[in-house]
């Protein structure tokens, strides 16, 4: 079955790669058009960069969303309402490939962990569907509330607050269906910008499964929930095209080292640093959403007088 599972995630990968390469060429041929130039949606230095620390610590456990949305925004790299999307489509082929590493070295229950998987697609496809529709204020909203959680179970975690786990590898009646529910809710909300790895990672020491479960479940989870999610955005363009490209070209060869080479690392102040920055990220955004209800508020009401 882990063949299977395998051979599904290659084809979500083609599929996603054909949509994305047909959207960037697409964009690229209107841009010549309007007498622009395709070098705008090139990814600079600080882009690869973001992706390549983001997603080496993705590996490492420590999840790479709430880092990337503190990045955005305190370099003003992507609109608010445009995070979402570059998260969801950039962090894409780097968590395909931790995928791939994680549920070939890591033991789990391969039917537990192809409906988890699959909840957490279906809860991803049916937020994005509403996500990449919303208007600025609603995502500042959506996200400054999320990064709040995020900090909190971030803390948590690094206080040691969270459950330990147990040594369960499978997970069967009444627990398998907390589990499938839960992680779809998870694969939602990951289309607003929380990371699935938290939350994943409390869900499954809740359920008495070993910790090292959460790393395939959580990895797999995101690598097919990512693509589908993405594809919303992707025809929405809804996300930040010169961004997302970085996320990828950096993030891959991030992941390989931190899966290959450095393999592990002690995490105790880097997690401090990111409650910190995601703390400070939430409030920025939050503040954000009032500001822009200030303008709106503020904004003329046409007249409705009639003419002469």
């Amino acid at each position: 079955m882990k063949v299977a599972l395998f051979v599904a995630l290659a084809v979500f990968t083609v599929g996603f790669a054909v949509i994305w390469i047909l959207a960037i060429v697409r964009r690229s041929r209107e841009q010549r058009l309007a007498g622009g130039s395709s070098a705008q949606s090139r990814p600079g230095a600080l882009d690869t960069a973001i992706g390549f620390v983001t997603n080496f610590f993705d590996t490492l456990g420590i999840g790479s969303f709430a880092t990337t949305s503190s990045f955005f925004k305190f370099w003003g790299l992507v609109r608010d309402e445009e995070i979402p999307g570059t998260l969801n489509v950039g962090h894409t082929p780097p968590s395909i490939l931790e995928a791939f590493i994680y549920i070939a070295i890591i033991q789990v229950d391969v039917t537990t962990l192809i409906l988890m998987i699959a909840a957490a697609t279906v809860g991803a496809w049916l937020g994005a569907g509403v996500v990449s529709h919303w208007p600025r204020r609603k995502v500042q909203i959506g996200m400054g509330s999320a990064l709040a959680v995020a900090a909190i179970l971030m803390a948590m975690k690094a206080l040691n607050w969270l459950p330990v786990g147990g040594d369960l590898l499978v997970l069967s009646g009444a627990k398998l269906a907390v589990g499938v529910l839960c992680n779809m809710v998870f694969g939602a909300l990951m289309t607003i910008g929380i990371g699935l790895f938290a939350p994943c990672m409390v869900l499954v020491s809740l359920l008495g499964m070993n910790p090292d479960t959460a790393f395939p479940i959580m990895m797999g989870s995101c690598a097919f929930l990512m693509p589908v999610g993405s594809i919303q955005f992707i025809r929405a363009r809804r996300y930040n095209l010169k961004s997302a490209l970085g996320l990828t070209l950096g993030g891959i060869p991030g992941v390989l080292i931190a899966a290959f080479i450095v393999k592990s690392l002690p995490l105790a102040a880097v997690r401090w640093l990111v409650v910190v920055v995601v703390i400070y990220t939430a409030a920025m955004m939050l503040r954000s959403a009032a500001l822009e209800r200030r303008r709106s508020q503020a904004a003329p009401v046409p007249s409705l007088s009639s003419a002469d």
